[in-house]
């Protein structure tokens, strides 16, 4: 019985050393001593040698991540399926400006559609199980889907422009004109992200082996050079665009608000609107600050990932695995905000949704009022442009 017993193998988690890993990354007495042991052999050859150096990761880590995933593909899928399906079923908002949203919409929708069930598969598996050439179509549907999602919000913030500060000297927004801009933002996002199937940087396994992005550890300049030009296609030059509307969205109301409280004041009267024109203008002030706190998460969201590409390219500090984590799950977390703010924030979305799902109706009462109330200026219609 005790020869019996000395043979029986022990729990499958001691073989990860990552309690008794020395400083090098190595472990003795057990079978895997780095994070890469895990990799199947016809990955290898798609992992940076970075990543030798580190033990692997506690099991927990993975199956935090794991879970995390689920939760966040459920809620993001969720959200930005109702946010595409209120959006297109209801006739008033079938507005050109809405089509921004949808588009948006979309791209968080499938981002979470295609990443969430690959990563939740290799948290389970502690490492990529799914083969190099999935591995490039992980990564390039990722920076596809982000890229697409900043440039949607860049042209959110230009709608905006064009209303509040153009006024009736702006081009009105006709459903072909937001399709034609839709389809060039996917057009040159496209262009972008296939860049490294094509020897410009190159899409591998991520410091933590379960999820697939660029590489930003290769030395050649050739390499670092797509980071760069990337970053700057895809983060700040929309963000740039971004800053530039709201700047002047920001100047014209106030200056707006300004000259009308003194006109008000020289005729010895509270405000010079109707209770009417006072509900159209606080809720495009009100849109506006929607789109820029979308915004402001999505920099959240990203600026950790691109903070983890720029440490390699610029080798500014060694990146631990558990660090590309986070790097991901912000990434990824993106995609559940947007459907929270529009569903919050957006009077008529939420009176149509509480019309067609009348159990998610809360306050119900209160949220017909608010779509009601601002039923003509909670998007940027062409009634809108036509009474700014």
């Amino acid at each position: 019985m005790v020869g019996e017993m000395s043979i029986v193998p022990g729990p499958k988690y001691a073989a990860y050393s990552w309690s008794s890993s020395s400083s090098s990354g190595h472990a003795g007495g057990f079978g895997n001593n780095t994070v890469v042991d895990k990799v199947p052999p016809e990955m290898r050859y798609l992992v940076d040698i970075h990543w030798y150096q580190f033990p692997p990761l506690n099991p927990l880590w993975h199956g935090i991540l794991g879970f995390v995933m689920v939760i966040l593909g459920i809620v993001s899928i969720a959200g930005n399926g109702m946010v595409i399906y209120i959006f297109t079923t209801t006739k008033s908002l079938r507005t050109p400006s809405n089509f921004f949203v949808v588009n948006l919409a979309l791209s968080d929708f499938f981002m979470m559609f295609c990443m969430s069930p690959p990563m939740v598969i290799n948290c389970y598996y502690e490492t990529w199980v799914l083969g190099p050439m999935f591995c490039q179509i992980y990564a390039l549907l990722g920076s596809q889907f982000g890229c697409v999602s900043i440039w949607s919000m860049t042209l959110i913030a230009f709608d905006r422009y064009n209303v509040i500060v153009k006024g009736l000297a702006a081009k009105p927004l006709t459903i072909g004109g937001a399709l034609l801009q839709i389809l060039a933002i996917n057009i040159f996002s496209a262009l972008w992200t296939i860049a490294p199937m094509f020897g410009w940087n190159r899409y591998v396994p991520e410091g933590n082996m379960t999820a697939c992005g660029t590489d930003y550890l290769s030395k050649d300049w050739l390499s670092r050079s797509y980071i760069l030009a990337y970053s700057c296609a895809c983060y700040y030059l929309p963000l740039f665009l971004i800053i530039y509307s709201y700047f002047f969205i920001i100047q014209a109301v106030a200056a707006h608000e300004k000259a009308m409280r003194e006109q008000a004041k020289k005729m010895n009267v509270t405000s010079l609107r109707s209770s009417a024109e006072n509900q159209s203008t606080s809720a495009e002030i009100k849109l506006a600050k929607v789109a820029l706190m979308t915004i402001s998460l999505w920099v959240m969201a990203w600026t950790p990932y691109l903070v983890i590409n720029y440490s390699g390219v610029f080798e500014t500090m060694s990146i631990p695995p558990l660090f590309t984590i986070w790097g991901s799950l912000f990434a990824k977390a993106n995609a559940i905000y947007n459907p929270i703010v529009y569903g919050i924030s957006h009077p008529k979305y939420r009176a149509a949704l509480f019309a067609r799902f009348p159990s998610l109706a809360c306050t119900g009462g209160e949220g017909g009022r608010g779509g009601d109330t601002t039923s003509t200026t909670t998007t940027v219609t062409d009634g809108d442009k036509a009474n700014a």
